[in-house]
């Protein structure tokens, strides 16, 4: 009995394997024929298809990249922003004095201030360097330009966006080269080697300074922007009136001034004739000792004879 059911148990174990085997080989061919079928099969385009289903399609495209490009994050332009604006004014003073009170309303600075005095008819002039937050810059314009009459107005702006990105790149990987070299201090190790290190993490360190500063400079700059502010007065200022008793002064003291003049060259006269008096004595003497001489030396005329007269 058991010598007959040995070959019967190895014969249905042979074909079982046999079915299995065929079985794995179809369900490995049927993986693969599946993809190949649906690679296959054709795609319609949007123009084979009805109307209302390219339509939805093109909808379906639109509102795809829509998303996608909802899905990309803007960065804000970083931007550093100047003006200058030139105004005329009645007066410099009130003006000036209108102006603080305007800085001060926007929690503004006042960076500079030139005030040129009018000269030889020129006209009377001021400027004002004016730093003001960014975000107060347009509203800050429009105030001053209700000072007077605008005669300019400019604005410009600089893009420094790239340069924050590059900078904050920047400092972030040194700050990882700078904490990996901190680790790498904790070690122990030659002393050559911690000193390699050392030098090393005191390169990286200036490194980090010198774009933090570069950093907070940029940012600075975009946060507030600066005002150049020109004041021109409308008509050259005219010379103030003088009261009367200053001009009754001013009279008295040029003529005491005068009168001190003349005593002060008449005793100059006196002193210079007391020194030269004894050479004007000689001059004279001798003037006289010449004519006197030259008298004597000439001889005395004859009377002439009348003619005689005829009874």
């Amino acid at each position: 009995m058991s010598s007959t059911l040995k070959p019967s148990l190895l014969l249905s174990a042979f074909l079982g394997g046999i079915v299995l085997s065929s079985c794995a080989s179809d369900i490995n061919t049927a993986q693969v024929q599946i993809p190949m079928m649906l690679s296959d099969r054709a795609v319609p385009s949007p123009q084979a298809m009805p109307a209302p289903a390219s339509e939805a399609l093109a909808n379906n495209n639109s509102t795809a990249q829509s998303v996608a490009k909802a899905q990309v994050p803007r960065v804000r332009s970083q931007l550093i922003k100047n003006a200058e604006i030139a105004v005329s004014v009645n007066s410099i003073e009130k003006t000036i004095q209108e102006v603080t009170k305007i800085v001060q309303q926007q929690q503004g600075d006042l960076l500079g201030f030139q005030d040129q005095k009018p000269k030889d008819g020129n006209r009377h002039t001021a400027s004002m360097q004016i730093r003001i937050p960014q975000n107060k810059l347009e509203t800050t314009l429009d105030t001053l330009a209700k000072l007077g009459t605008v005669q300019r107005r400019t604005l410009t702006a600089e893009d420094v966006t790239d340069q924050l990105v590059d900078n904050e790149a920047r400092l972030r990987n040194l700050r990882k080269q700078e904490s990996t070299l901190l680790k790498i201090m904790e070690r122990s190790g030659s002393v050559g080697d911690v000193l390699k290190v050392a030098d090393q993490l005191s390169k990286v360190r200036q490194n980090i300074e010198q774009i933090d500063a570069q950093l907070k400079n940029l940012r600075s700059r975009v946060a507030y922007s600066t005002i150049t502010l020109t004041l021109e007065e409308n008509v050259a200022t005219t010379p103030p009136e003088i009261p009367l008793n200053s001009q009754v002064k001013e009279t008295w003291n040029q003529a005491t001034h005068s009168l001190g003049e003349l005593a002060v060259g008449l005793i100059r006269l006196s002193i210079w004739l007391a020194v030269f008096s004894p050479f004007v004595f000689i001059l004279v003497a001798a003037s006289l000792g010449y004519n006197r001489l030259k008298k004597q030396q000439t001889p005395p005329t004859s009377p002439q004879s009348e003619p005689p007269k005829v009874s």
